[in-house]
């Protein structure tokens, strides 16, 4: 009986599908005499493919094809120009490393640290919290650039708009105001010491530092310039630490941490000589 049944359903498995790669079959063949119509949307005057990929001759005839989805760059007697595709590509991938650029080569890093050496004196932990601080670092960073990045614009970004600089001249009219402010503010020892290890002789004019030298260069400057800042604003800070810790001493209170003690005071220190007056304006003075 059992047996029976099987044999049943397999007889009707086959059947069905038998049925099935017949009524491909017949499909397929249609389709081959009715064409593609019956797949495709709209007319064939009205399609995105007026003609099958590769089949210009000329660089006029590629500028005919309309095919979507595809991204093509173009050189047109050497002209070199990329579509907008691309374009945004390119333009998407400068904004993901641009908090890298921002923090190589611009003021921020001088900044952020000396106001985390601030935040430490004060022992206040996490006030001001890390947003404000580098919420603060970024509009110092942009009030100190200004005036590069005005003149990156009007020398490089406005004429390769209108056509009248190519990429890589562009390119060279924009890192020379951000090499010129890196230079300002970089140390002749430290320019000197990656020339060495590079190699490459250096006669002390900006021209002759290639951008792989100048970048670490300044870094290292505003690195060693932060932290001589932070050691300046240390100073009075430790001097109330050690007062307070003598006077806790001499009465006796050896379990009280000094600390707890301390920290009302230098708040009160540092808002009675407007401390934030005083670090803010001097760091950025330091870049003028």
């Amino acid at each position: 009986m059992h047996n029976r049944i099987l044999s049943t359903i397999c007889l009707l498995l086959l059947v069905g599908i038998l049925c099935i790669v017949q009524n491909t079959a017949v499909y397929a063949a249609e389709r081959e005499t009715t064409g593609i119509e019956r797949e495709l949307t709209g007319t064939t005057d009205e399609r995105t493919n007026i003609r099958e990929p590769g089949a210009s001759d000329s660089a006029d005839e590629l500028k005919e094809l309309n095919i979507d989805n595809t991204v093509t760059i173009t050189y047109d007697d050497g002209n070199g120009n990329i579509n907008g595709a691309l374009r945004i590509l390119i333009t998407l991938t400068l904004i993901a490393i641009a908090p890298m650029l921002i923090i190589m080569l611009t003021s921020f890093t001088r900044i952020i640290i000396v106001l985390h050496f601030t935040r430490n004196a004060l022992n206040t932990q996490t006030a001001p919290p890390n947003q404000v601080i580098i919420g603060l670092a970024l509009f110092l960073t942009f009030f100190i650039m200004g005036p590069t990045i005005n003149q990156i614009r009007e020398e490089a970004i406005e004429p390769f708009d209108r056509g009248e600089l190519t990429q890589q001249e562009a390119f060279d009219t924009a890192m020379k105001p951000i090499r010129e402010f890196m230079y300002g503010q970089t140390q002749t020892k430290d320019a000197q010491m990656f020339m060495e290890i590079s190699g490459a002789e250096w006669t002390g004019d900006l021209a002759d530092i290639p951008n792989a030298v100048l970048i670490p260069s300044f870094v290292v400057s505003e690195l060693r310039t932060a932290f001589i800042i932070g050691f300046l604003i240390y100073i009075p800070f430790i001097v109330i630490d050690m007062v307070v810790a003598s006077a806790l001493m001499s009465m006796g209170m050896m379990m009280l941490p000094p600390t707890t003690i301390s920290m009302p005071f230098k708040i009160l220190l540092f808002v009675l000589a407007d401390g934030w007056n005083l670090i803010i304006g001097n760091v950025v003075r330091t870049f003028y």
